[in-house]
């Protein structure tokens, strides 16, 4: 009897386990390509009319454009259609976020002006072709920290669960090999701020479309590296990592250099709640891009999609038409310069498990269903208030094409400071492709840097 209790018992736990990892069947996997887009979105627009179909967004350059320099806005004939503040947010509330309607009730200039809704998302091929693979293939690892099964694409293009979805974001198309310049501003309660110039490369493994498949490493998503450039007294500070899909086989390996001590250390540090780069506290390492790294201190679950007014195609807002004392003001940014469209979202609601910590005790993410970026962010603290709010402000890069951030804006609700990440506005050049051997990305290659 005992022993027919065990066997029980273990095929539960068994098909429990499998049911939790298990891929989707082909029938559904069908629908990718048809009435779901190739990344898993809804194809149709919505009953109203507000939101129209998906037709493949932007995929070729637009007239003006330059190669490597900033993106003339496709959409610069639009005009708002309405504009929504703290007198009469109540009208739209069941589109907004518990952020944004928290932003304008402390800063009553803060606005949204909303614009007609342009699905202008796009991808390469080969990142559809990807996707639609996996759908029936690619599964969670045990404790669901990483997934298997692929080496491109979004991994779970039709998500069952809040873990899958919320990996859809950290697997999601970024390029090839290519390096960025940008700054970030911790700005002040009365607008005053010292910007921080970055210098950024990465080194995309998963889903690379250049990078032959031998020099792919394996499990591997990306190797990152971070150089501070300015101001003087930051100078020379850099930072890599290498990011991993399943991360219970390898977790997150990270190294720093010091320019005063001229030495490269193991920096297990950069990582959950510990403090961002240069950001005065305003963000935590996993703030990063909204959400990156382990998912292992969550408990996160699916709550469902909706219709919700989120930052899009923010062209002028990321172009050299405006400085960045233009966009940097007491409170917030100027969001005269921003826009705001009618989109669906996946809403993934985290929160902390027991026996864990992390300075947030509960997050909500927005994420986008045609780039699967995640583009808002509620952080509550640990009383269960709203403290944080992020903001992801992106475009089309149409010469790729690829739907990334470009400004990134992470307001702290209680200090009435916020920290802006992503100014590219005085950068000469916004993308630029780059060939690095694979040594360049490593320990000892960051010490070569550093000694120049």
């Amino acid at each position: 009897m005992m022993i027919k209790r065990l066997i029980m018992l273990l095929i539960t736990i068994l098909f429990t386990a499998s049911a939790a990892i298990a891929a989707v069947p082909e029938e559904e996997a069908a629908k990718l390509g048809k009435s779901l887009t190739p990344l898993g979105a809804e194809t149709a627009g919505n009953a109203a009319g507000t939101i129209p179909a998906w037709t493949g967004g932007i995929t070729k350059s637009v007239p003006g454009y330059k190669e490597g320099g900033h993106y003339p806005d496709p959409f610069s004939d639009d005009k708002p259609l309405f504009t929504i503040d703290a007198g009469n947010m109540e009208t739209y509330k069941e589109h907004l976020a518990p952020g944004q309607m928290g932003l304008m009730k402390k800063y009553p200039a803060f606005k949204m002006k909303v614009y007609p809704t342009r699905r202008s998302s796009a991808f390469p091929q080969k990142h559809y072709d990807e996707t639609m693979a996996n759908a029936v293939k690619v599964k969670l690892t045990a404790g669901g920290n990483g997934f298997v099964g692929s080496t491109g694409g979004i991994p779970f293009p039709i998500p069952k669960s809040g873990l899958e979805a919320i990996w859809n974001h950290l697997a999601r198309y970024r390029g090839n090999t290519y390096s960025v310049q940008w700054s970030q501003a911790a700005v002040l309660r009365d607008g005053a701020y010292t910007p921080v110039r970055f210098e950024y490369e990465y080194d995309m493994h998963y889903g690379s479309s250049t990078k032959a498949e031998q020099d792919k490493e394996e499990n591997k998503l990306f190797n990152f590296l971070q150089i501070v450039t300015a101001p003087a007294r930051l100078a020379g500070q850099i930072l890599l990592v290498h990011e991993f899909a399943d991360q219970v086989k390898q977790p997150r390996q990270a190294w720093t250099y010091n320019p005063g001590q001229r030495r490269v250390r193991l920096a297990p540090q950069v990582a959950y709640d510990s403090p961002g780069t240069a950001s005065d506290g305003l963000r935590t390492n996993d703030d990063f891009l909204m959400f990156n790294g382990a998912t292992d201190r969550y408990e996160w679950k699916l709550v469902g999609k909706k219709e919700m007014y989120i930052p899009y195609n923010s062209y002028k807002l990321s172009g050299n038409t405006l400085k960045y004392a233009d966009i940097l003001k007491p409170g917030h940014i100027n969001t005269d310069h921003a826009r705001y469209e009618l989109h669906r979202v996946w809403v993934v609601d985290a929160t902390v498990k027991a026996g864990t910590s992390h300075i947030y005790k509960r997050r909500t993410f927005y994420i986008d269903e045609d780039s699967w970026a995640v583009v808002l962010v509620d952080k509550y603290d640990a009383r269960g208030e709203l403290w944080r709010v992020g903001e992801m402000h992106s475009i089309n890069f149409y010469n790729l094409p690829m739907y990334y951030g470009t400004l990134e804006v992470h307001y702290d609700l209680q200090s009435g400071r916020y920290l802006a990440m992503g100014l590219r506005n005085a950068e000469p050049r916004v993308y630029t492709p780059i060939q690095r051997n694979p040594s360049h990305f490593t320990p000892a290659g960051l010490r070569g840097l550093g000694t120049r």
